[in-house]
């Protein structure tokens, strides 16, 4: 009987461990969204000439976002 308990305890374990790490899964693409459209957005709102004194142009906004968000 105990080693009945034992498996269903570890079942437990088991699913719980992963629900957590689908939620921090989520958690973790949710903060990365977010990091990518802040930048995305605050970077397509300023000027060429603004941009061009950042040495970025138009055309990189989104690598450089998406460079971003995924930086650790």
């Amino acid at each position: 009987m105990a080693f009945a308990a034992n498996i269903s305890s570890a079942r437990g374990n088991g699913l719980s461990a992963i629900a957590a790490n689908v939620v921090a899964s989520v958690k973790e693409a949710a903060a990365r969204r977010r990091v990518f459209k802040q930048t995305f957005n605050e970077l397509q709102s300023l000027s060429n000439r603004e941009l061009a004194d950042l040495g970025i142009n138009r055309s990189m906004i989104r690598s450089i976002a998406l460079e971003a968000a995924n930086a650790k």
